[in-house]
Order: structure tokens, then C-alpha cells, then sequence
């Protein structure tokens, strides 16, 4: 089972969207069968089997293993990762285009953005499991707390001249077989309710950057 994986035909976004086939989905981070299933959601255990075939069509469970049980044989499924993230490739025509109004201080430019990078890292796990290649990424994450809107527009000033000082030091847009990478930097305010992060990392305030 993967740790998290995305889900990118509009169908299978759907499948995963209703309120049963979600709880079942959580339920089968371990394998189990349809009648185990049957138990704990409270439906017959037909029409649980009728939930698992839609999410296996959509390659959401699988076939783990079989068991005897009496007379018969159970399949034993689980889900193929232990959370999801549905791609704008799903939306089809209604995907977010950062390029279409580029604001620095926009909200909705970063959900813009990170709405592509969903969808972009997405597609590139996709094509990397098929070729059975590893893909190199890195992300850092972290937060940290401003004294003043001024500190906080200071550190932005200076995340961007950092971060351009660096794309122009290694862009080299001649160097034979290079490979172009995107770099996305993006400072919002942290959530009240969220889980405190682990210090040493990110940024807390509005905007995106983009290099």
C-alpha cells in the first residue's frame, strides 16, 4: 500500500467522493472482506461488493490474498494507498491556469498554483511507476512566526532575492541534456487548528513566489 497516491480520471475522483465508498476506503487500510466490511459500515455484505467492484474498476482497491472460510472463498481487499489526492486533471476544461492572472500576493494565484503542482507531480508519479523509475523531487516544509506585517514583508523580499539569485546561478537554459525543473515557493498564514510544525523551515504570510 502506498502512503498517498492521486487520483486523476474524473470517474474514479467520483467513486472515491461518495460518502460510503470514502469510509470504506478508510476502513480497508488493513485487507479485509466484504463480509468483515459488511460488519463494520452496517450494509449488506452484497452490497458492499458491489461498493469494492466500482473502487477496483477504478484501481482504488485490490486483491490482497484469499481465505477459506466454510464452503467458500473470500477475497481479501485493500485500499491501494492509505490516503488520496484528486488532480485538477480530473476537472478536465475547469483546471486551474496560474498563468492566466499572475498576482505574487494573490490567494488565489497560490491555490493556483498549487492546484498545478497537484497535478503536475501527480502526472510525473504516474508516468514514474510505469516506467518503474525513480523520481527526483524535494520539498520543504516548516513554519515560522513574524513579530510584524514589516517583518513579515521583509522576509518576502528577501525569500525572493534568495531564490532568484539561485535560479540565476544554475539556470542554464544551453546546457545539452539538461532537464528543466519548476521551483515553487509559497508563504501563507498558518492554520489556528493545525498541528504545529517542527521548526527550522517554512514561511507563515500571505503570497507565492514563483522562480
Amino acid at each position: 500500500m502506498l502512503d498517498v497516491t492521486v487520483i486523476e480520471d474524473p470517474e474514479a475522483a467520483a467513486a472515491s467522493l461518495d460518502p460510503m465508498r470514502a469510509r470504506l476506503l478508510a476502513e480497508l487500510v488493513e485487507p479485509m472482506s466484504a463480509a468483515t466490511l459488511a460488519g463494520r459500515v452496517g450494509l449488506p455484505r452484497q452490497k458492499v461488493n458491489y461498493h469494492l467492484k466500482t473502487l477496483e474498476r477504478h484501481g482504488l482497491v485490490e486483491l490482497v490474498g484469499e481465505r477459506r472460510k466454510g464452503n467458500m472463498t473470500e477475497r481479501l481487499m485493500q485500499a491501494t494507498a492509505a490516503s488520496y489526492v484528486i488532480s485538477p486533471l480530473a476537472l478536465t476544461a475547469l483546471q486551474p491556469d496560474p498563468d492566466r492572472h499572475r498576482d505574487a500576493l494573490s490567494a488565489r494565484w497560490l491555490l493556483a498554483i498549487a492546484g498545478r503542482l497537484v497535478r503536475d507531480v501527480g502526472t510525473l508519479i504516474t508516468g514514474a511507476a510505469r516506467a518503474d523509475k525513480r523520481l527526483a523531487t524535494f520539498a520543504l516544509d516548516g513554519e515560522v512566526r513574524f513579530a510584524s506585517a514589516a517583518d513579515r514583508a521583509a522576509f518576502v523580499e528577501e525569500l525572493a532575492a534568495g531564490v532568484g539569485a539561485l535560479v540565476r546561478k544554475y539556470h542554464d537554459g544551453s546546457a545539452e541534456g539538461g532537464r528543466a525543473h519548476r521551483v515553487v515557493v509559497a508563504v501563507h498564514p498558518a492554520l489556528k487548528d493545525a498541528p504545529e510544525a517542527s521548526p527550522g523551515g517554512g514561511p507563515d504570510g500571505p503570497g507565492a513566489i514563483e522562480a
